[in-house]
């Protein structure tokens, strides 16, 4: 509020105002001289005062609930009268009048200063709480027989500020009525977050802290158990609706749910609160949180009983996470065991117990309390025969009291001192106030705080004066708190988080577990709890689970269900390759899921190797290849003479069974792991080595169709032909191989590469070609002179020979030229390694087909028949075929 004094006086403003509410309907609006008839009703509230130089105002909600009477609207109502009186609420009162007296009584804090009060009860309902504060305002109401009030400026003495109410619901209609005024309005129990909001409640100030900090308070407690599936009940008025709407909306940002959201009416109708339980036990819910003050509570948890409803752990606002009204009667305990929840400090203040227990009825100024006589009704079950204004008569039916009763014999919520929260509120809420009227009567003139810096005159205190030293206070009080206003009049918030318990003795207990501190820097450190300390529901020690669906094992992720909360969810099993967090994740490439989808593993590599199967086969087939082939070279060498390989040119059969056993060793260089050598060296011997045996091939053809032409009278191309001419072919064959393979490796030679499928557990080691071009260019020579050689061989077929080595040539050229295209389809489709094992196949392939065809026949005549091996027989089947 601004520090300057406001344009209007306050109690002119409040007399417009009731103007405006109350205009009596016989007045007419075109009269000047029209005086204001303000109707507050025919019957004063009772009211306990106490004389003083300053007094306090008090509104307590001293009963739970108005019975309204029936309205005929034909005379004047009745006034409205209160039932259900609270223990509670009652001590708190006291607690006022102690700290009050206790001031007065000490003398140093306002010395010469005697503080009174003036004390209504709200009876928890707005209407009442409104028409409380309006007299505590200072209406004077007249004796007329329709209870009019002649505003002519006649007004008692009003109250600069008000302690009050509890209820957040009559505290927002009271801040709205005072703070017309600036009068200051310092609560100890409301707690609505909407409450801190200045534009609208610029006088209201409170030592409870606001729900903002208790629901931040619980979704920390909801965060730290990890519970998802959370209920919300509320009670049907601002403290309720404005705590639970904060709660649902922060616990979703946490990524939980709300399971449901339900209202309790205040007229708890049987029929709503029975489908708020079948919805709790419908939803699944195993954490509750009830938002509501402790009457709305008890009716849930009444139904609750006649349910059965068991296994519920109950989350408990401020309102009644300490009420003795729960925690006593014996019905609740076996389903509130195990409840947990926030209350604020507590506070035992010295004294206090033995002021409790003074009242009696027959003191001499029991008179004066309207208060007591119900209170000792309700405690001793009695009646005293006296009825104050407004208050039923709860005492029909009931014996008359002997006189003889004591508080000391009884115990109660009143007389249990243990739990002093909400009273060490009320006696904050009196200090506050007595410090910042201390810090008024010590404004030294010249430095006062308003205009012109003037001091206020503590002989005629304005309630805006005392609102702006209210708002200023700052001290510790005897029990080292520091009490203090933040800007939106709010105290600092620090909870004590209570576990109920079960005592041997069949009571309950509320044993605290822990702490918040919204003061607290750090985050992390706002909520401390001793687990090891708590009993959960049904007197359990494990944390109770509290989800739509249960968690998701290993190696599975969530799927949402439809129409459903985040939080309800089905697991479906990751695919492979993925592992799940939150959600199933893709592995890197490089890597794979384990069989459990839980983490993510290298992939195996997958290379043509030495140690698998196929390896070993490739090894052995090309190892006894080779080994033939130099047996073959052996018998030809130990037959060098003989007629048969000296007709087929000798050396070049060497020369080619040379070739023959390199091709059959380079298929060795496929298998292993390729490396940059093995790669580059792979394909250039492989393209070499079969040029060079195609070469050989080639020359033995020629040689072969040029010797029978030569044959021909006249002909002298043998010449052309010898065997020097025969090794420049196989050369120049070889060598243009060559150029093409050299040239491969300078530009683009093949290297290793890592194929990496995302659908497969491995990792695939191959050798990259690096120029498809120069690779293609390799083979397609080796085919050329595959197929050149081919046709050679098929026009010397049906030349006339014992042994025709053309018609030999032709079948292994057939054989090789089969094999070669039969792998390229191959090589193409084959997958991982095994396009490698195609390759390598086709190498085998083809030198044995070569190998067989060319040289088994002449080792079978060497080795079996040796009548064959004759020139004789040469030359005399040679003969034959020529006439």
């Amino acid at each position: 509020m601004s520090s300057t004094e406001p344009s209007l006086s306050w109690k002119g403003a409040k007399l417009m105002l009731l103007c405006l509410l109350w205009i009596s309907p016989s007045t007419s609006y075109q009269d000047q001289s029209l005086q204001c008839e303000i109707i507050l009703g025919a019957v004063s509230l009772p009211v306990l005062e106490q004389q003083g130089d300053i007094v306090l105002g008090g509104l307590f909600s001293l009963h739970d609930m108005v019975v309204e009477p029936s309205l005929s609207f034909t005379s004047t109502p009745p006034p409205a009268q209160c039932t259900r009186f609270n223990f509670r609420t009652f001590r708190w009162m006291q607690t006022m009048i102690f700290a009050i007296e206790e001031i007065n009584r000490d003398g140093k804090l306002l010395p010469n200063i005697t503080l009174g009060y003036k004390i209504y009860d709200s009876c928890s309902t707005p209407h009442q709480a409104l028409k409380a504060a309006m007299e505590l305002m200072g209406s004077e109401k007249s004796s007329g027989i329709e209870g009019k009030l002649q505003s002519k400026g006649s007004c008692n003495e009003t109250v600069p500020v008000v302690i009050g109410d509890g209820g957040s619901t009559q505290s927002l209609v009271v801040a709205r009525f005072l703070g017309v005024f600036h009068v200051p309005q310092v609560s100890y129990f409301s707690s609505c977050a909407c409450l801190s909001d200045k534009k609208e409640f610029p006088a209201f100030l409170r030592t409870m802290p606001s729900d903002f900090f208790q629901v931040d308070a619980l979704v920390q407690l909801v965060k730290h158990f990890g519970w998802t599936w959370v209920g919300v009940i509320a009670g049907d008025d601002a403290y309720g609706r404005g705590g639970a709407n904060i709660f649902a909306k922060e616990v979703r940002k946490l990524g939980a749910c709300v399971a449901l959201h339900e209202i309790i009416p205040k007229n708890r109708a049987q029929a709503a609160i029975s489908s708020i339980v079948s919805n709790i036990r419908s939803s699944r819910a195993r954490v509750i949180l009830v938002f509501a003050v402790e009457q709305d509570a008890a009716a849930l948890f009444d139904e609750a009983l006649r349910w059965g409803l068991t296994g519920i752990q109950w989350l408990a606002s401020e309102a009644w996470s300490t009420a003795a009204v729960l925690s006593t009667p014996r019905k609740y305990h076996h389903i509130l065991q195990g409840s947990m929840g926030f209350a604020i400090r507590r506070a035992h203040i010295p004294r206090l117990q033995d002021f409790l227990l003074r009242l009696n009825p027959s003191s001499p100024d029991a008179h004066e309390d309207p208060f007591l006589v119900p209170f000792w009704e309700e405690v001793f079950q009695c009646s005293l025969g006296v009825r104050a204004k407004g208050q039923l008569n709860n005492a029909e039916g009931k014996p008359p009291c002997s006189g003889t009763e004591e508080l000391e014999s009884i115990t109660n919520i009143y007389s249990d001192v243990s739990q002093l929260r909400i009273s060490y509120n009320v006696y904050k809420a009196v200090y506050a106030i007595a410090h910042a009227l201390k810090a008024m009567r010590s404004c030294v003139k010249g430095k006062g705080p308003f205009p012109q810096q003037a001091c206020p005159d503590t002989d005629n205190i304005q309630p805006w004066q005392l609102l702006h030293y209210i708002k200023q206070v700052a001290h510790l009080n005897s029990f080292g708190d520091e009490i203090k206003f933040d800007e939106n009049g709010d105290p600092a918030a620090m909870y004590d988080l209570v576990n109920w318990q079960l005592r041997p003795n069949g009571g309950m207990e509320f044993v605290t577990i822990g702490k918040f501190d919204e003061t607290t820097a750090a985050e992390s450190q706002k909520l401390q709890i001793q687990e090891h300390s708590i009993l959960w529901n049904g007197n359990k020690t494990k944390v109770p689970l509290s989800v739509c669906s249960n968690i998701c094992p290993p190696g599975t992720r969530k799927a949402i269900r439809p129409n459903f909360p985040v939080c309800c969810h089905d697991c479906v099993v990751c695919t492979a390759g993925e592992i799940n967090a939150i959600e199933c994740v893709r592995c890197l490439p490089e890597f794979w899921s384990n069989a459990e989808r839980t983490v993510c593993i290298p992939k195996q590599l997958e290379f043509l190797s030495f140690s698998d199967a196929i390896g070993i086969t490739v090894t052995a087939i090309s190892l006894i290849g080779s080994l033939i082939t130099c047996v073959v070279a052996f018998i030809f060498s130990c037959h060098r003479t003989t007629p048969i390989v000296r007709a087929n040119n000798s050396e070049l059969s060497f020369l080619l069974l040379f070739s023959l056993t390199l091709c059959f060793l380079c298929s060795l260089t496929f298998v292993g792991r390729p490396s940059e050598w093995s790669c580059m060296l792979r394909h250039t011997a492989f393209g070499i080595t079969f040029v060079l045996c195609i070469s050989c091939i080639l020359g033995k053809t020629i040689v072969v169709l040029i010797a029978f032409k030569a044959t021909l009278p006249g002909s002298n191309v043998m010449k052309w032909f010898g065997p020097a001419q025969q090794k420049a072919i196989i050369a120049f064959c070889t060598l243009v191989q060559v150029i093409i393979c050299t040239v491969w490796l300078v530009v683009a030679p093949p290297t290793p590469r890592k194929r990496m499928p995302r659908e497969s557990a491995i990792v695939i080691l191959l050798c990259d070609e690096g120029s498809r071009i120069a690779f293609a260019l390799v083979l397609g020579y080796i085919g050329l002179l595959a197929c050149l050689c081919l046709l050679l061989a098929f026009l010397a077929r049906k030349l006339p020979d014992n042994f025709n080595e053309a018609r030999l040539i032709t079948f292994s050229m057939l054989i090789f030229c089969a094999v070669w295209v039969a792998f390229i389809p191959a090589y193409i489709s084959s997958p991982g390694k095994y396009s490698t094992v195609t390759e390598v196949f086709a190498i085998l392939a083809s030198s044995y087909g070569l190998l067989g065809c060319i040289f088994a026949p002449k080792c079978y005549i060497i080795l079996l028949r040796p009548e064959k091996n004759t020139r004789k027989y040469l030359m005399s089947k040679a003969a034959n075929d020529k006439f």
